[in-house]
């Protein structure tokens, strides 16, 4: 079999694969919902990468009977723990998609696709996290479980945030905020007693992620509510990443910051701009951007890295994919 690489991009909201030779040409790519075991399943979860890997090997004219790839590369959010790798990686060993497999946390697919010399890389998307990786190897990363790990920030965080902080205008118990207008409009509601009943009685489903880009609205506006809250998830993705360059001592050196996820990528410079000021009076040689491929590429890579492809083959890859994250 020529030598393949089947990489998987698994998200909280999306799944993403692509199916690369060794020389970096892309042969197929799928996508499809999210789906982390951790959170959906582990059957549930493998079943729905195995529709979409087999149905990259479709795309690329595999024979249905012929193993997909030479090697599985799958970065899996909710991949947080090394126990969580292990498990994860045995699962799909098992599923035989390919000769060899590698599971590691989505972050670090996001790292590769920014840089090839390691650094740092914060997710700020669904959830929020940080990996760093030296160029010696040594690498840096937090449990990332939420809460119960010291974890603030993410999409969802900042959409049930705001729906705590309409709450508590409405009753009288916080300060006055636009969130409350703007939430009562988003569910079409006279009050947000109404809106939280509902939930309550599970007959309208809580979305934090739907309620995320209200809290940026409503900051631009001059609330100072949500922008208390844009404030503090700027101070919390600047931490991660200035902790995970002190911890790998790499504060005085020149060394890629890599910035990823739907809440960084799509909100302008009203997040990136001050974070990167704030990692910057941390770390002045930093180079902090917002990574320019999809993060599936920097699985890909990780894959082809794993098979000993050479340089020629990541510029390939690279250079089939738009600046568009």
């Amino acid at each position: 079999m020529t030598d393949r690489v089947l990489a998987i991009d698994g998200g909280n909201s999306k799944t993403a694969v692509l199916l690369v030779d060794a020389n970096g040409t892309v042969l197929a790519e799928a996508r499809g919902p999210g789906a982390p075991p951790q959170t959906v399943g582990m059957k549930r979860g493998l079943d729905v990468f195995e529709s979409l890997a087999r149905e990259a090997a479709a795309k690329a004219g595999l024979p249905p009977d012929e193993q997909i790839a030479t090697h599985t590369s799958a970065y899996l959010a909710g991949a947080d723990l090394p126990r969580e790798e292990a498990e994860l990686t045995q699962a799909i060993s098992d599923r035989a998609w390919s000769t060899t497999t590698v599971v590691g946390n989505d972050t670090f697919a996001l790292l590769r696709a920014g840089t090839a010399t390691g650094g740092v890389a914060v997710v700020c998307g669904a959830g929020i996290n940080a990996v760093g990786v030296a160029k010696d190897g040594r690498t840096h990363r937090f449990p990332a479980l939420g809460q119960i790990s010291g974890d603030w920030g993410g999409g969802g965080q900042l959409g049930n945030d705001a729906l705590w902080h309409a709450v508590r205008a409405e009753d009288g118990r916080g300060p006055r905020t636009l969130l409350l207008p703007a939430l009562l409009k988003h569910y079409n509601a006279s009050s947000i007693l109404e809106v939280v009943e509902k939930i309550h009685f599970e007959e309208l489903e809580l979305d934090p992620h739907a309620l995320c880009p209200l809290v940026f609205e409503t900051a631009a506006q001059g609330d100072e509510v949500a922008q208390a809250q844009v404030d503090r998830l700027v101070e919390e993705i600047a931490l991660l990443a200035t902790v995970s360059l002190r911890k790998l001592d790499l504060v005085t050196e020149p060394v890629d910051v890599i910035l990823g996820g739907g809440v960084l990528t799509n909100t302008g410079d009203t997040v990136v701009g001050p974070v990167t000021k704030q990692i910057l009076e941390a770390a002045p040689l930093a180079r902090v951007r917002l990574v320019d491929v999809p993060p599936v590429v920097g699985a890909a890579l990780l894959g082809l890295d794993h098979i000993g492809a050479g340089p020629a083959a990541e510029q390939s890859l690279r250079s089939a994919y738009t600046a568009t994250p």
